[in-house]
């Protein structure tokens, strides 16, 4: 996103430029009428009676073409000095917003808690940052690559320019209060120091990291990640999926469609659900397809273990998530409901 400021002082530099080339086409048009000089001659005049350089004239000057000499000194001295004013504003200006604009993305970054810090901005960083922010779940990016940082960089998208192998960087990003670190780098000896790093900064943090090579994933989870994904093995064994149960596969794909109004999943907490003084202690007393058309295809109870297609008389119990499945204005539908944006 362009700053306002910059794109005014780069106007202002156009502006520049078209007096700078409208006066050396007068002062050629002049000296090639009014003096008689060859279009060569007439062009040496003007550029040496710009610049104030000093040399002499080609041939003497009747006293017409001294006047026209005058006029044409005069606005270069107004034209060249405003353009070096605005050249020299623009340079110093732009390091002064550039400084500017980070001092006010690190307040952002400071005040976000329980946040995700993406590391790497490649293919599988940018799937990542795209799928939360259609979650609305907070995130900092961490990139090494200035030029990647000016392409995507918005209001939306928090950057840290930087090394994420570096302690300071992971500091600057926040991993004291983050919730998740996500490591999507394509080096899978950088994605093993960034782990080693994060895990030993927080010991709590969830940590994600992706692997091109599978001798990496017992490494990564030595290491201290959590997950570890194999995205080419992941691409085989959808490509293969799509051979055996092709209409399957098409239709999860359907539920994975990422876009502001299109999710079909979302996960909940149970306490953001009920409150234990209304009564409410199983799947069925939350009456969620009533409420909200949403059906309940998952169960994750406190110790981490998942139940798929969990019975309407499960007890809901602390610390546990219900999975449910609708179209995007039944899931938004529940979000209203129960005040969970």
């Amino acid at each position: 996103m362009t700053n306002p400021l910059i794109t005014l002082y780069r106007s202002k530099i156009y502006t520049a430029i078209a007096l700078l080339i409208i006066l050396l086409v007068i002062g050629v048009i002049g000296f090639r009428f009014m003096s008689h000089y060859t279009w060569v001659d007439a062009f040496y005049m003007t550029v040496i009676t710009i610049t104030t350089v000093g040399f002499g004239e080609v041939q003497p000057l009747d006293d017409k073409s001294k006047i026209f000499t005058i006029f044409l000194i005069l606005n270069s001295v107004v034209i060249v000095g405003y353009a070096l004013t605005i050249i020299t504003e623009f340079i110093l200006s732009k390091n002064n917003i550039e400084e500017l604009k980070q001092k006010k993305m690190q307040k952002k970054i400071d005040a976000l808690n329980n946040h995700i810090i993406i590391c790497g901005f490649g293919r599988n960083g940018k799937q990542a940052a795209t799928k939360l922010l259609a979650h609305k779940q907070p995130f900092v990016i961490i990139e090494k690559n200035k030029e990647v940082i000016e392409k995507f960089e918005d209001e939306n998208t928090p950057f840290v320019l930087g090394n994420a192998n570096e302690d300071e960087i992971l500091l600057q990003a926040g991993i004291t209060r983050a919730s998740t670190l996500i490591s999507a780098l394509p080096n899978d000896a950088d994605n093993l120091f960034v782990v080693l790093s994060a895990r030993q900064m927080k010991s709590d943090l969830r940590i994600i990291s992706r692997a091109s090579q599978e001798t990496s994933y017992e490494k990564l989870k030595l290491a201290g990640a959590n997950n570890v994904i194999l995205p080419d093995r992941i691409g085989g064994d959808h490509m293969a999926s799509l051979v055996v149960v092709p209409d399957l596969i098409e239709f999860i794909d359907n539920l994975a469609i990422v876009g502001e109004s299109n999710i079909n999943i979302e996960e909940v907490q149970v306490e953001k659900l009920y409150d234990p003084k209304t009564g409410i202690k199983t799947i069925k007393d939350l009456d969620l397809r009533h409420k909200t058309g949403c059906t309940v295809i998952g169960f994750k109870n406190g110790n981490g273990e998942y139940i798929v297609n969990p019975e309407a008389e499960l007890k809901l119990v602390p610390n546990s998530k219900v999975i449910v499945l609708g179209r995007p204005e039944q899931i938004q539908k529940l979000n209203t409901v129960f005040s969970l944006d």
